[in-house]
């Protein structure tokens, strides 16, 4: 680096004389460097014509960094030792000669392609640059209906403005509305792209509460990644200083570095590309903006915004051309109409990593029988309970607090130990019915024909469509199912049109025991509406050895669009220990023509009854890229488990994907904060501060509205307050 920036003494040469003096005996590819080194060095020049016309300084520290990059550009493309010797000043000797003579003519365009909200100042910028009225402007109202071009001249400098109508605040009902825009202006600058893209923001708008996320991850979906390769952030009213809330006025520089530095953050999220970093302008179109003693419009700051906006046009223009030339990438190549979706390695991985059950008849919790057995051989202790009065509610009514508290402690008591002898009943039959299969293997199955039918069981109430409701409440849909068949369920639209049938799919289940310690389960799931069709399926198969083994495979198959992803996996289980299960598994997922490959290692360890650990770790991999991850996860689980399923983990993961790494961090817990009510808190956050926090309460009491409205209003209470700590620290930064 040290000695691309250094220059050496002697006379300027000319990029022809450098590559004829390094001529190869391979011609054809000198001939092509030399072609090469001459167009840099004409992009060169043209660019010191461009600043004697602005009046810019060589100096200027864009400049040298345009330059800085031509001329890093050129020598990783080209070769360092065809680069070494030329000198800048050369090149500014050219141009100064060829701007007093007029000779060639200055060829050099400006394609730029507008986009922003509608009210945010495009078409009032615009006219500012020009210094004339060319876009028809409305404090009002939209005033940009239809895509235009506005064409004009500066300094001899050829400028085109794709002006384009603006795009409505983000919301679930303007979605289309933006999306039908922005396909509109796909479609018109696809013959002839941009050098530049604008994307237009008020500066006076952007706070911590900004909201407009999903429109420019819209715009990615639309145009596609690279169109912020070059795009340039414009931010109008750039005069504006707010004031703190103290009420003074918060300082302009650190005000606007907080508000690009938010709007990065969000491109960032939408590309998503944590490297990039787009230029930023600011721009002032109010005509009582203060001025300097030349009549230019500054801003607060001193600087003279108009020229600063043309100059990083040309010099965003200029390393545009050294891209295409060198064939770097980088550039604005569009994307398809519509972006196909591709699944990435990281999401892949954290799908993979997921415990996956084995498909059994009676699938429960590997270490529920371990604890039944356990407490098999304790006393029965619900039988050896007193018989108890059940009160009536008038009965119950009158007693008092503490006589009420008690009551329904014993109840819930009694509750826990009939549910435990229940579960300690199922569990022995089960061992039960296993041994007697071993016992008749050999004879005749004949037996299983005098077996008496399968009884039916009666589902829980399936969610149907307003429309189905009957005006009598006891009216009511029912479903029965007989064990070893298809269970068949249609799918409810919850977000349908009213008085419409509702159900967009059909739901299948099954599990079946295909020979002894062998078990298969399928699950599928097809919806169906006016234009897409969407189906997911699992199957999987395992064996369970009788030393402890349980080897499984398995086949997703998932619709992606008009194309489909196929999963095969496989895992197997390893009890080592009593207390200790370790599992391996392998995946390969298909989409496209592109192959995932996954390994996995995973192991879980017991500590008594209610402490349990999980630690899981794998990779992902297709073609050259590979993503590593893994994670560690900590369960308590109450004293009445596996009856009462209350618990509370703790999980931490890390994700590793082309050198950078995500760590996270989350918790789920389960428990019942009063009598008749469940509470389930599910919250997580990764090092690039994105979380979630979800909150789900299911109660026998209705207070579930009133919980409701609690909890929008500590929301409420809790952005303000956020709100002011941010302007806080905003005005001690200043």
């Amino acid at each position: 680096m040290k000695n691309l920036m250094t220059q050496e003494t002697g006379s300027p040469q000319s990029l022809e004389q450098v590559a004829a003096d390094s001529y190869q005996p391979n011609h054809g590819v000198e001939v092509k460097k030399a072609n090469s080194l001459t167009k840099i060095e004409d992009i060169r020049i043209n660019l010191f014509r461009l600043l004697l016309r602005f009046g810019q300084s060589h100096d200027n520290l864009l400049v040298a960094k345009v330059l800085h990059r031509l001329h890093l550009a050129a020598a990783i493309r080209l070769g360092e030792s065809n680069l070494k010797r030329v000198k800048v000043d050369g090149a500014r000797t050219v141009a100064a000669e060829q701007e007093a003579s007029g000779i060639p003519e200055l060829n050099f365009s400006l394609r730029i392609l507008v986009l922003g909200k509608t009210g945010v100042g495009k078409s009032a910028t615009i006219n500012s640059v020009f210094d004339q009225t060319k876009a028809l402007t409305d404090a009002f109202r939209p005033a940009t209906k239809h895509i235009k071009e506005v064409m004009g001249s500066i300094n001899g400098v050829k400028l085109t403005f794709i002006d384009t109508p603006g795009f409505l605040p983000s919301s679930t009902i303007n979605l289309r509305r933006n999306r039908k825009i922005m396909l509109s202006v796909w479609r018109f600058i696809r013959k002839s792209p941009p050098d530049i893209v604008l994307f237009f923001e008020r500066l006076d708008l952007i706070n911590t509460g900004y909201c407009d996320f999903p429109l420019l991850k819209l715009m990615t979906e639309v145009f596609g990644n690279a169109i912020w390769f070059n795009t340039i952030l414009v931010m109008t009213h750039g005069s504006s200083t707010p004031e703190g809330p103290t009420g003074y006025p918060i300082s302009y520089e650190s005000y606007v570095t907080q508000c690009t530095g938010l709007m990065q953050h969000y491109i960032n999220q939408a590309v998503p590309n944590s490297k990039l970093e787009n230029p930023v302008v600011l721009v002032e179109n109010n005509p009582h903006c203060k001025k300097n003693f030349m009549g230019e419009s500054i801003l607060p700051n001193g600087q003279v915004w108009k020229s600063h906006f043309l100059l990083l046009c040309i010099c965003t223009k200029v390393l545009g051309d050294a891209n295409t030339l060198l064939e770097f990438e980088g550039g604005i190549e569009l994307g398809p109409l519509i972006t196909p979706w591709v699944p990435s390695l990281p999401h892949l991985l954290s799908s993979f990593l997921k415990h996956r059950s084995s498909p059994r008849l009676s699938e429960s919790e590997p270490d529920v029988d371990e604890i039944l057995l356990s407490d098999a051989d304790e006393e029965d202790d619900y039988d050896q309970l007193p018989p108890i009065r059940i009160l009536t509610k008038s009965q119950f009514e009158k007693l008092t607090k503490s006589q009420k508290k008690d009551y329904l402690d014993e109840l819930d008591y009694r509750e826990t130990l009939y549910l435990k002898k229940q579960l300690k009943e199922e569990s022995r039959r089960q061992r039960e019915r296993k041994l007697s299969e071993e016992e008749i293997v050999g004879e005749d199955n004949d037996s299983d024909q005098q077996q008496a039918s399968p009884e039916a069981v009666l589902l829980p109430d399936m969610a149907v469509p307003p429309s189905f409701d009957s005006d009598c409440t006891i009216h009511r849909y029912r479903c029965l199912v007989t064990s070893d068949q298809w269970l068949v369920r249609p799918v409810l639209d919850p977000q349908g049109w009213d008085h419409d049938v509702g159900f967009d799919g059909v739901n299948m289940e099954t599990a079946i025991e295909i020979r002894k310690n062998v078990h298969a389960s399928i699950t599928g799931q097809m919806s169906k509406d006016k234009q897409d069709f969407s189906i997911q399926s699992e199957c999987a198969a395992a064996y369970a050895d009788p030393r402890g083994q349980t080897y499984s495979v398995g086949l997703d198959v998932q619709s992606s669009g008009k194309g489909m992803i196929y999963t095969v996996h496989s895992n197997t289980k390893l009890k080592n220990l009593k207390q200790n299960v370790t599992e391996c598994g392998v995946s390969l997922t298909s989409f496209g023509n592109k192959y995932y490959v996954g390994t996995k290692l995973e192991d879980t360890m017991l500590v008594g009854k209610q402490l349990k650990f999980v630690v899981n770790a794998g990779q992902m991999r297709c073609s050259e890229q590979v993503a590593y991850g893994g994670s560690l996860e900590a369960t308590l689980r109450g004293g009445d488990y596996p009856v009462r399923d209350d618990r509370i983990s703790l999980s931490m993961s890390a994700l590793s994907f082309k050198k950078e790494m995500v760590l996270g961090g989350g918790i789920q817990s389960e428990f019942r904060p009063i009598r008749g009510m469940k509470m389930a808190v599910n919250a997580n956050l990764n090092s690039q501060n994105m979380g979630q926090v979800n909150i789900k309460i299911s109660s026998s009491e209705h207070i579930e509205i009133a919980l409701i409205a609690v909890f929008s209003i500590i929301k409420a209470i809790l952005h303000k307050k956020r709100t002011e700590n941010k302007s806080r620290e905003v005005l001690e930064m200043g």
